[in-house]
């Protein structure tokens, strides 16, 4: 079994390099990683973060972040490229997207 793939997922987990530069191949490199998005998304909404994902979504990449605030979910969206905001709204903890 080869290793490296683990260790890579694992160091993009971690935040130690970008989380593009281990994800599929259809989805471009991000200038900022999962771990640096994730701060700007709590720094704006603390609490737990309950699901993260990279997705290409109005026409960019961003990183999609679900914080769990009591009884509550605030989903952040964070630009993939710049760390702007582009998604700031409440759902009930039982939500869809």
């Amino acid at each position: 079994m080869n290793k490296l793939p683990l260790f890579a997922m694992a160091a993009a987990a971690a935040g130690l390099v970008p989380a593009m530069a281990v994800a599929a191949p259809n989805k471009p490199a991000a200038k900022l990683s999962m771990a640096q998005a994730r701060a700007i998304a709590l720094s704006k909404a603390p609490g737990k973060v309950a699901d993260a994902e990279y997705e290409k979504e109005g026409g960019g990449w961003r990183y999609s972040f679900d914080i769990r605030q009591g009884a509550r979910i605030h989903e952040i969206g964070v630009d993939a490229n710049t760390g702007r905001i582009v998604e700031d709204k409440f759902e009930g903890l039982n939500a869809k997207d």
